[in-house]
Parts: structure tokens; C-alpha cells; sequence
């Protein structure tokens, strides 16, 4: 090992250790039913910079003990956030979800973009270019077989495994690309105020179209000055003051 390198493992040694040590503990606190101090702790983590799914869930678990509706949800999210296919966040998630007041049901989608996006969310981005970057292994080895076979019956069939790592190598590249782009294009937050208004106008004086409450989840459109012009899961939109929201991303 070089020097630079045992020199990096020192100083990033009791920082990694620091944050184990402090997990720890809050787990400790949490089984003692102390949440509030597990959720200091927790909080701390975060602070010094590390993030994981086990933490915000377990932050999310703490908030939850504590009848902290938006929190909890905010945590989860988190948490999916990091590994979207988590299915004891999901469930969780859900549990906190019914402690909402507000009961906004998502508008069903249907047709071909329905199916495109629910085919292509079953994995993130970057799993899809991985799978894209084993696509393009295959069709080397593919061509190096095909470059040296002497049979004709060997080249024509590997030719033919070729185009077919091609073309799901391609499809695997668009469809990275078009995840990618719906992640990027989602700006979701999760409402912290008790009680806030959705606005017609980005200004005080206008019209409410809306009151929501805790632990509602919108995705923010844009931003004008103060306000967030934000889409509710049902479709609905509307303007609501930032500091009633906290962004997820």
C-alpha cells in the first residue's frame, strides 16, 4: 500500500468509526424507547455528513414512535430515495401515510406511457446503464468469437447473437437516458407546516385553492420568490410558501 494511501485510511478511519460509534448509540437509545435522544443522534449522523437507507429509516422509525407524521414521511422517502425497492421502507412509509389528514389520491395513469414508465422505473438509472455496459461486454466477446470462428455456422450464429446484444444495449442506453431524465425532472418535497394554503398566485393576497396539511407530498414545478408552484399527486396545482415544505432532493 503506498504512503498516500495509508495516510487517507488514517484520516478517514476515526471519522468512519466516529459515525459507527454514534449509530450505535442511537440504536441503543431506540430500543430504550429514548427517541428523542435516538433522533439527536441520528440527526448528528447526518450532520457530519454520512447518509445510508438504515439511517433514515431508522430516523423515520423514531419520528414515527413519536406521532411526527411529516418527519417520518420525510425520512422514508429518504430513504427510497437511496434504494427504491426497499420493501420494509415501503411498508412503513405506508403506515405513516395513513396518519396524514389530507387523503390526496394519485390520478391513475393508463395507456402506453403508463406501461413505458412503470417498465422502466423497475430500476434506477444507474442500474440500466449497468446493464447496458453488460450488453456491450457481451457483443465484444460476441465479435471476438465471431472475428476468430473458422465454421460458417459458428459466425453466422454468433453474428445473430450480436445484433441481438446490440440492439438491448442500445434500448438498455435509451432507457437510462429517459429514467434519468423523469428523476431529474421530479423535484418532490414533503409539507412540514401543521396547516398551510395552496395559492392561485405566488402572493399573499391571493385566493386559496387549497389548505393541505403535514406530511402531504407535492413536486415542486418552479420556484418564484417565496412561493413553490407545485403539483399535488391528484393533478392539482398551486403556489405554497416555501418554508411550509422541505425538498427530498
Amino acid at each position: 500500500m503506498k504512503i498516500s494511501n495509508i495516510v487517507l485510511v488514517l484520516f478517514f478511519l476515526p471519522i468512519f468509526a466516529f459515525g459507527q460509534t454514534l449509530f450505535d448509540r442511537a440504536n441503543e437509545l431506540y430500543q430504550q424507547e429514548n427517541f428523542k435522544e435516538a433522533i439527536q443522534t441520528y440527526e448528528q449522523i447526518l450532520a457530519n455528513g454520512q447518509h445510508s437507507v438504515e439511517l433514515y429509516y431508522n430516523l423515520g422509525n423514531a419520528y414515527y414512535k413519536l406521532n411526527q407524521v411529516a418527519p417520518a414521511i420525510y425520512n422514508y422517502e429518504k430513504a427510497l430515495l437511496l434504494d427504491p425497492n426497499n420493501s420494509d421502507v415501503k411498508n412503513n412509509l405506508t403506515f405513516a401515510q395513513n396518519m396524514t389528514i389530507d387523503e390526496v389520491k394519485e390520478v391513475p395513469k393508463v395507456g402506453f406511457s403508463h406501461w413505458l414508465s412503470s417498465f422502466t422505473s423497475v430500476y434506477h438509472y444507474d442500474i440500466w446503464a449497468k446493464i447496458a455496459i453488460a450488453f456491450s461486454f457481451l457483443l465484444l466477446f460476441s465479435f471476438v468469437g465471431f472475428y476468430f470462428s473458422q465454421k460458417i455456422i459458428f459466425k453466422r450464429a454468433l453474428f445473430s447473437t450480436m445484433v441481438v446484444f446490440l440492439v438491448f444495449s442500445i434500448l438498455s442506453i435509451i432507457i437510462a437516458v429517459f429514467e434519468k431524465n423523469q428523476t431529474q425532472n421530479n423535484n418532490p418535497a414533503i409539507v412540514f407546516a401543521e396547516s398551510v394554503a395552496v395559492k392561485g398566485e405566488p402572493k399573499e393576497s391571493s385566493n386559496n385553492i387549497a389548505i393541505i396539511h403535514e406530511g402531504v407530498k407535492v413536486n415542486i414545478l418552479e420556484s418564484v420568490d417565496e412561493y413553490y408552484k407545485i403539483e399535488l399527486q391528484n393533478g392539482s396545482q398551486g403556489w405554497l410558501i416555501k418554508s411550509a415544505a422541505k425538498t427530498l432532493k
